[in-house]
């Protein structure tokens, strides 16, 4: 009720200017949620993008070693003196990562073969890490799996995908101490590493991509493109209560003061208007009406 007298006493260009205020949050409001959902969606994209290069990337170094290291070293490994980790695919992705992030610009970049008993104990999954292998051991259609984990470095996004013995060459090492290369047993001891089975996941394969920088890129974009936004808001705003009270209002209260003048007596104002508009025809319709206005005067005077 008293919203609705409020609104009643406020003058048209006050009327006006709070329904383009109105206008002007509600666009702003949805226009900021918007954008926000739009530059939040590229920003994840861009890390997921950086992470899908890289985990390429680990698994081509993985297959060259796979492919052509192996068949040269695997030879030598009871013979030579010392075990040779460059058969192993893992170690050498892992070196190939490493100094990848020598350079500043990724040290923040991860990349670890998460496992749940490796040789290398630097291999071995923390409980997250453990969740996501037996999360890929528990349904065997998961072939992927994508998030955010917050470290000591940061908020990353990750990609983690199985990773699953599936030649048999693979388990001379890993099988039983008994069957695995002495300078193996030298270096990394008879106690983990052993018991895997054919076709079995024993790890997971994780990619780490810091988040934090490019999400904090994408958060001064937005604040820019809403500075404009509401910049621009603004001065439409500004433009269209201009235009309005200059075209619209200003007439309406010249027509209104000629008005005041014709309800006293005052028959030698004229409603005056140049354009061909709807306020134009308002005050050719007063015109008429103070002109039979005028007549009904001089017919009641002459009468009397």
């Amino acid at each position: 009720m008293l919203n609705n007298i409020t609104l009643r006493n406020l003058k048209i260009g006050a009327k006006f200017n709070l329904l383009l205020i109105l206008v002007f949050i509600v666009s702003i409001v949805g226009s900021g949620v918007a954008l926000s959902s739009v530059i939040q969606g590229r920003a994840q994209n861009e890390v997921a993008s950086q992470a899908q290069i890289l985990i390429q990337m680990v698994n081509a170094v993985r297959d060259y070693t796979q492919n052509r290291i192996d068949p040269l070293l695997e030879p030598r490994l009871d013979t030579n003196p010392t075990f040779m980790p460059e058969v192993v695919p893992t170690f050498s992705s892992k070196e190939v990562f490493e100094n990848f992030r020598k350079k500043p610009k990724f040290k923040n970049f991860f990349h670890k073969d998460a496992t749940l008993n490796p040789t290398n104990l630097a291999d071995k999954a923390d409980n997250f890490e453990t969740q996501l292998v037996e999360r890929f051991r528990n349904d065997s259609k998961t072939l992927e799996i994508t998030g955010f984990r917050n470290l000591p470095e940061g908020e990353v996004f990750y990609i983690a995908r199985p990773l699953r013995i599936t030649q048999e060459k693979c388990l001379r090492c890993h099988t039983t101490p008994d069957q695995a290369p002495k300078t193996q047993l030298a270096t990394y001891g008879s106690e983990n590493g052993f018991g895997w089975k054919l076709n079995q996941i024993v790890s997971a394969q994780i990619i780490s991509v810091p988040s934090q920088e490019i999400f904090a890129n994408a958060k001064r974009a937005w604040i820019l493109i809403m500075g404009l936004l509401i910049t621009i808001f603004a001065i439409v705003v500004f433009l269209i209560n201009f235009l309005i009270k200059k075209y619209v209002i200003q007439r309406i209260r010249k027509i209104e003061k000629i008005a005041q003048k014709v309800s006293v007596g005052d028959m030698s104002a004229d409603f005056e208007e140049s354009s061909n508009d709807e306020i134009a025809g308002l005050a050719e319709a007063f015109n008429r009406m103070k002109a039979s206005l005028k007549i009904a005067l001089e017919m009641l005077n002459s009468e009397t």
